[in-house]
């Protein structure tokens, strides 16, 4: 299976995402993480610690894909039409992460508006979202599905725990902080619906 995370806008959780999405599926089978991003987050990450699936630059992805069950593919931000084309198709889910702001919210829509000429399998993500009272989560999901847009079931909570992560080099379940399970347990849910919509 080949998950693609990308966004048109940055700082709304890509590289966080792919990561913890790859580290949730190394537990069903061999996964391959492709850190096709600029910024080589992941790969800053993994030699930051240790984490528990190979992560590869775009040029190492192409001679390992074919060992690796699983692959992730972080991509640049903000990707140009043909990066999107080539995105869009060459995956069998992409995952939009966005923050409940009206900025990312407007990038995202573009985004899908764009990926309407390709037939792509999309859903898109809810990351940092505030804590309660805060309603913004809550609105911009109930805004993306009046869009009739296809929206993960789980989103993605703000916690100073996925720095702490990114610091240490692991991914957040194996920081040793008492929000690292509530952190881990967004993620699983995303992974576990990915699991189950692909069956």
């Amino acid at each position: 299976m080949i998950i693609t995370v990308a966004a048109f806008k940055g700082g709304v959780g890509k590289s966080t995402t792919a990561l913890h999405l790859a580290t949730y599926l190394q537990n069903t089978a061999d996964t391959l993480l492709v850190d096709g991003d600029l910024n080589r987050s992941a790969l800053d990450w993994s030699n930051r610690g240790c984490l528990p699936f190979k992560v590869a630059d775009e040029k190492q992805g192409i001679v390992l894909a074919k060992l690796y069950e699983n692959i992730v593919i972080d991509t640049p931000a903000r990707p140009d039409p043909d990066e999107l084309k080539t995105i869009a198709r060459g995956c069998d889910l992409l995952v939009i992460p966005t923050t409940p702001d009206a900025i990312a919210l407007a990038a995202t829509m573009q985004m899908v508006e764009a990926l309407k000429q390709f037939k792509t399998n999309y859903r898109i993500l809810l990351t940092l979202i505030p804590p309660n009272p805060n309603k913004a989560g809550e609105d911009a999901r109930a805004a993306l599905l009046k869009a009739g847009l296809p929206v993960f079931k789980s989103g993605i909570r703000r916690l100073a725990v996925f720095q702490r992560a990114a610091l240490e080099g692991v991914p957040v379940n194996a920081v040793k902080d008492s929000y690292a399970q509530i952190a881990w347990r967004c993620y699983a849910e995303v992974g576990k619906e990915i699991l189950e919509n692909s069956k």
